[in-house]
């Protein structure tokens, strides 16, 4: 197993963010996303992590693998007003593509719990596109059970995404 830390991002961080974010959307969501929103999205990904990264960070996490910086992880109170304050949401793990499937994810999704835990919170949601089984497989081998509620968003086209949620 590598070395994996995970700490809070610092601006520093941002650009490495932003190539993680973009090399893993161009590759994980493939026939999901069209390609060409997925490059236009991905020109705007270093302005929004200069922007989103401050010095009072307490959301975005960076995933270091033998000390190299190979993924990020967000996490945050839910966005969703139908779940209670005993949740928190895991709003995204991205790895560079060459770290898939070397329990890095895994990893991160344990310390998201851990926050949570931290926080005094007993459940923890997930949003994953519909269409993304790598995803879903991956989340339900940790535990969590799509609830029913799902969401539609535009990204080139429609694109469905469904909630998972878990028992901390």
């Amino acid at each position: 197993m590598p070395d994996i830390t995970i700490r809070l991002a610092r601006p520093a961080d941002a650009a490495d963010m932003a190539d993680i974010h973009a090399r893993s959307w161009s590759a994980a969501y493939k026939g999901i996303i069209p390609r060409r929103f997925i490059r236009k999205t991905n020109r705007t990904r270093p302005e929004l992590w200069n922007r989103i990264v401050t010095e009072d960070n307490d959301k975005h996490y960076i995933i270091l693998c033998d000390g190299k910086t190979v993924g990020i992880m967000s996490v945050g109170p839910p966005k969703d007003d139908d779940v209670g304050d005993d949740t928190y949401e895991l709003r995204g793990i991205y790895l560079y593509p060459d770290y898939y499937r070397q329990g890095i994810g895994t990893f991160a999704t344990e310390y998201a719990f851990n926050i949570a835990r931290n926080l005094g919170k007993t459940k923890m949601t997930v949003w994953v596109f519909a269409e993304n089984t790598n995803s879903i497989d991956f989340y339900t081998k940790r535990g969590f059970t799509a609830d029913g509620k799902t969401d539609s968003r535009k990204y080139g086209k429609i694109v469905y995404s469904i909630r998972m949620i878990k028992s901390l």
